[in-house]
């Protein structure tokens, strides 16, 4: 089991390099985590929602993700509320306390459950932990840390942040407020996230060595520039090492940051586009006019639109429009802020039921529902799209959605669909609308940007109507996505005694 001193320390990561690890030197090795807390999620081939930690994992591992391996995710809806997701699928919106009260005593049944079953059909399975196991106000009803350690009678490695400071406080504060009994399964050290030169810190390491009687199983470097996708929206909190200047790009993207965005990894292919600069903006006075206004996925639709509202986005995303920016998409819960009316009679969203405006850019009216599509699909553009594509493509699409809400057509004559997609019986299905000049769409379809054609053909679109030459496709996402994890791999591997890891797993290392 992986667990760390804190929250953001690397554990997904260093979960995932060490599966990819293993995977390479022949062992059939599964993700686990219990609980997780998460906004940006992954649809299963099943149409299952899980964490999208556990999903990318699997896929580092060279397996298909089930809701096995993340048998509980929590979605937060509000400052004290959350979607409880068990085995992908909705279960119930709780506070917090109730969380706590009514759902974690009977949650053990449920883990152990999901555990033992990918236990039967993997030789390995690795375990991540969340947060920290030292919150001292969490631990009687831990269902993910140390007392699920304890079930499954797992050795613990602990992962630490040295970027952050106070690398030693953090490991050794952590020990302190551990069990003996917890504290006996600690098998090792890993500090993450090191810059400079290693010699420098190895008295600290010998000191930690003794004080403690554990080994520091490796120091691994910070990797700039990873392009694996983050699981928490706190990565958009530091400046991405990624994001270019305005001096060296072409393309300006901004992407509206609010405050319950969820899957904003599907604009990672963009930020890896050479002509292409993408902009987090939490403030309408950040906005200008940049080429193209992303309006991303969200948690609660009307709860955002409302601090849209607040915050002035509707007067600037206006300006920008008439100032030149040429294109304005909605994603998901973008896509349904596009529309005119906000449905909600069962009150799925607010605490009452009740309706609310959109931004009045489409004709459509969404109406939020207690079922949530999950699902993954497959399809074309649809025959008279008005996407502003430029340059080759052959028209394929594909993506996953997770919604809750249904969205209607009020007015087919002034918009024109934008996908057709392979139904369940082989009919078309419909989804997307976007205005007749193309400057304004939008759809369900998370993960469109990961279609290279696509993306490529989208942004020449926007390189067009700056007078700018066309790009052929500069790159394949999912070619550079198993790059990423081998080079995640090969830097892990070079740092970590993988030996040392093998035998507290008790197994034969094949790493030589």
């Amino acid at each position: 089991m992986v667990q760390g001193t804190a929250s953001d320390v690397g554990k997904s990561l260093v979960t995932a390099a060490i599966g990819r690890i293993m995977m390479q030197d022949g062992y059939r090795t599964a993700p686990f985590k219990s609980q997780n807390m998460a906004l940006n999620s992954y649809v299963t081939e099943g149409g299952l929602e899980i964490g999208r930690a556990q999903g990318m994992q699997a896929e580092a591992f060279g397996i298909t993700a089930t809701s096995d391996m993340n048998p509980i995710l929590l979605k937060p809806s509000g400052e004290m509320s959350a979607q409880i997701v068990v085995h992908g699928v909705p279960h119930a919106a709780l506070s917090a306390r109730e969380y706590r009260e009514k759902f974690l005593p009977e949650a053990k049944g449920t883990v152990m459950a999901a555990l033992n079953r990918l236990r039967e059909a993997y030789e390995v399975v690795l375990m991540e932990g969340a947060g920290s196991p030292a919150e001292i106000n969490l631990k009687a009803r831990d269902i993910v840390n140390m007392n699920l350690a304890g079930w499954a009678d797992a050795p613990v490695v602990l992962v630490a942040d040295i970027d952050r400071g106070g690398v030693f406080a953090f490991i050794v504060g952590t020990l302190e407020l551990l069990e003996p009994h917890e504290r006996a399964r600690v098998k090792g050290f890993i500090i993450n996230k090191f810059r400079g030169d290693v010699s420098l810190l190895q008295p600290g390491l010998d000191w930690l060595e003794e004080r403690t009687g554990i080994p520091v199983l490796g120091v691994l470097p910070f990797l700039p520039q990873l392009r694996i996708e983050a699981e928490d929206s706190v990565v958009l909190d530091s400046a991405s090492g990624r994001q270019r200047t305005d001096s060296e790009r072409e393309l300006d993207i901004a992407v509206i940051r609010y405050p319950r965005i969820s899957n904003f990894t599907d604009f990672d292919p963009l930020e890896d586009e050479p002509d292409t600069a993408v902009r987090y903006v939490a403030s309408a006075d950040e906005l200008g006019t940049p080429d193209a206004i992303i309006l991303p996925g969200t948690k609660n639709t009307a709860a955002d639109l409302q601090y849209l509202r607040e915050q002035g986005f509707p007067e600037a995303i206006g300006r920008a429009l008439g100032e030149g920016c040429q294109q304005l998409a909605g994603i998901c819960g973008g896509y349904q802020m596009l529309g005119q009316k906000l449905l909600d009679p069962d009150a799925i969203e607010s605490a009452e039921p009740g309706e609310s405006e959109g931004l009045g850019y489409l004709p459509l009216s969404t109406t939020f529902l207690p079922q949530k599509t999950t699902v993954r699909v497959s399809g074309k553009l649809a025959d008279g799209h008005p996407l502003q594509l430029s340059g080759e493509h052959h028209g394929a699409v594909s993506g996953y959605e997770i919604h809750m809400g249904k969205t209607t057509n009020l007015d087919t004559a002034s918009v024109s669909g934008l996908f057709s997609l392979n139904g369940p019986e082989g009919q078309a299905v419909p989804e997307g609308w976007g205005t007749t000049d193309g400057r304004i769409w939008g759809s369900y379809l998370h993960g469109l940007f990961h279609n290279d054609e696509f993306r490529r053909g989208w942004l020449n679109g926007l390189r067009r109507s700056k007078g700018l030459a066309q790009l052929s496709v500069t790159y394949s996402a999912a070619a550079l996505r198993e790059q990423e994890f081998d080079r995640l791999a090969d830097t892990v591997r070079k740092h970590l005694d993988m030996h040392a890891v093998y035998n507290i797993m008790g197994l034969p290392g094949r790493e030589e």
